[in-house]
């Protein structure tokens, strides 16, 4: 069998929520923000796909290159993507500031709070795609459901978290940071069956939304693929899969799919 279904892990955090969609019913009561599909065992795959759920606004933080992170003994570095799955009337995204800002003026920003107001804060809505490059100054707001595709490298550079009792890593935070408007054309696929969302002239692996039909299909490549289900059911190798779930895929893969179904499909 070419496919596994990948470990579904809880995570806790401070701006997550009680309640979480239907095909997450494990979830329920806890406090959960993110949701990650582990494994498989005894594998470090090169990228983790989550589900993020938020109450609050997440901390202003950064994430380092390949170069920055490896230079910090890390494997490498964490560029990442969203693609909003719900988000409430006012929700808004960080990304970038509303203009360049040095490292002494990061910094300075970050200790007093003004970063704050200094954030690009965006209006977003279900079917909205964002690329999050490295060294981007970067928040999730409140009332936003998405999902994150990420390189599978676990660091993190809080510059500011609204007072919560959390570290902070200003040293590292300021030094891998690019603080300036982010530029990067809006892109909205809500309408769309099939979107090329990111390709590997700007960024460390392949995302596409694909549409299935009711049917037989073949998923098939030179290397893993990461087949992430938003909608519908069906088996994969003979396998029960539905939404919710995500299946890392070696080869090729016989997809039966029961109902039409929406779906992100990762390469590297």
């Amino acid at each position: 069998m070419t496919a596994t279904r990948l470990h579904t892990k809880y995570v806790e955090k401070p701006w997550g929520r009680h309640t979480l969609p239907g095909f997450f019913p494990e979830g329920g009561g806890r406090q959960i923000g993110e949701v990650w599909f582990d494994g498989p065992d005894g594998r470090h795959p090169p990228i983790l796909v989550k589900y993020i759920f938020t109450s609050e606004r997440l901390s202003i933080q950064v994430h380092p290159d390949d170069a920055q992170g490896r230079a910090r003994g890390l494997p490498g570095g964490k560029s990442e993507c969203w693609f909003i799955l719900d988000a409430e009337p006012d929700a808004t995204l960080g990304m970038g500031t509303v203009r360049p800002l040095s490292g002494d003026e990061l910094r300075a920003a970050s200790l007093d709070g003004e970063i704050e107001q200094l954030m690009d804060w965006k209006p977003v809505r279900p079917g909205d795609f964002f690329y999050i490059p490295a060294g981007t100054v970067h928040a999730i707001g409140a009332g936003v459901t998405l999902v994150e595709v990420q390189q599978n490298v676990d660091v993190t550079y809080r510059l500011y978290d609204y007072g919560r009792p959390r570290e902070l890593h200003l040293d590292d935070g300021v030094a891998v940071s690019r603080p300036e408007p982010y530029e990067r054309a809006p892109v909205n696929v809500a309408a769309q069956d099939e979107a090329a969302l990111l390709d590997r002239s700007e960024a460390p692996f392949n995302l596409t939304l694909d549409t299935f039909p009711e049917g037989t299909h073949s998923i098939a490549g030179s290397g893993p693929c990461w087949f992430i289900p938003l909608t519908g059911h069906g088996t994969v190798d003979g396998a029960p899969w539905q939404a919710g779930q995500c299946w890392l895929i070696d080869g090729t893969a016989r997809l039966l799919v029961a109902a039409k179904t929406r779906a992100l499909l990762a390469t590297v």
